[in-house]
């Protein structure tokens, strides 16, 4: 969902982010198990991992750390201790070399949604319709691909956690969050139509050109998480008072072009923005993962997909009406 998907980022970006230890990492019989690991399994020469995890290219030294993660994990609950993270996240159990195999399924379930109602708006709206011909249609069609590109690589992201899978879920994630806010002012303001085009054009290339910054500092300058955090909250709040706007404005004082009857799925936007404020508390209350896979990042996971549903019969809906309209003129 466009609208869950900005929210999601900034709760899981400000509380899920890698870190560089943890409290497992400085345990001294995690150490010295990956160091007795190492020097017996993968010295002189490692042996040969199954297909299935070279495939997602685990090697000797990673397999160790892994198999070290799983049994203090398993000593410390025999011992009734606490369990710990390892490199900032909990020892969860593999499946088939996928790190973290719930975060991965409710990613692709996340992504489903953005895919249907991208063929969806193709179908209802087809260029060669005579409806369909406005500017605002192509901005429907830009929440459903950066949606789409951004459950992507959170699947690949949580499948396999390396500095490139990371920046790319980050990147795709501050985009997804700032093309949402572009679609709300473009939506909001109405800067599609035609006599807006200059403050359009303005407004496309200054958040172009801000996410191009963005990408280059993180990239080139100084990855800083704090930073990256700060950016995608001041964007995301931004959108989520644009939909508050929409709705109350929409459905409290409806236009005269809509024949101003007040019609409740234009209050959507704003249950959605309160139903995922209240879904945010799963990554509030973090706890070690049931049956080693499910964790409070999961299942806020989980929690969008059903939303992302009901974000998109709004946006179906609203696009049905806007091209009426758009037809009647």
């Amino acid at each position: 969902m466009r609208l869950s998907r900005p929210i999601f980022l900034l709760i899981s970006l400000a509380l899920a982010f890698p870190v560089n230890a943890s409290t497992g990492d400085r345990l001294p019989e995690f150490q010295a198990c990956v160091a007795d690991c190492i020097a017996i399994t993968c010295q002189p020469s490692p042996p040969r991992l199954p297909l299935y995890l070279t495939a997602l290219f685990w090697d000797c030294t990673q397999e160790c750390d892994y198999q070290c993660q799983r049994s203090i994990t398993f000593e410390r609950i025999a011992d009734n201790k606490p369990v710990l993270q390892f490199h900032g996240k909990w020892p969860f159990k593999r499946l088939l070399g996928i790190q973290e195999p719930a975060s991965v399924l409710f990613s692709i379930l996340n992504f489903v949604p953005h895919y249907l109602a991208f063929h969806e708006l193709q179908k209802r709206l087809p260029p060669d319709d005579a409806r369909a011909n406005f500017f605002l249609r192509k901005y429907y069609l830009l929440v459903t691909v950066t949606g789409m590109n951004a459950w992507i690589w959170s699947s690949v992201f949580h499948c396999r956690d390396f500095v490139l899978t990371e920046r790319l879920d980050y990147f795709s994630a501050g985009l997804t969050i700032l093309s949402g806010f572009y679609f709300a002012v473009v939506r909001n303001f109405r800067l599609d139509r035609q006599e807006m085009e200059m403050p359009r054009v303005i407004f496309t290339i200054a958040c172009c050109f801000a996410y191009c910054c963005h990408v280059f500092y993180l990239s080139f300058i100084k990855f800083s998480y704090s930073y990256n955090i700060i950016a995608n909250v001041i964007i995301g709040l931004c959108q989520n008072v644009l939909w508050i706007y929409y709705s109350v404005s929409n459905y409290f004082f409806p236009s005269e072009i809509y024949s101003k009857r007040r019609e409740a799925w234009t209050l959507w936007p704003l249950w959605n923005v309160i139903l995922l404020t209240f879904a945010m508390c799963l990554e509030l209350f973090d706890f070690p993962p049931w049956m080693d896979a499910i964790d409070a990042h999961s299942l806020w996971h989980a929690a969008t997909i059903l939303p992302s549903f009901w974000w998109y019969m709004w946006m179906t809906k609203d696009a049905a009406r806007e091209a009426v309209v758009k037809h009647k003129d």
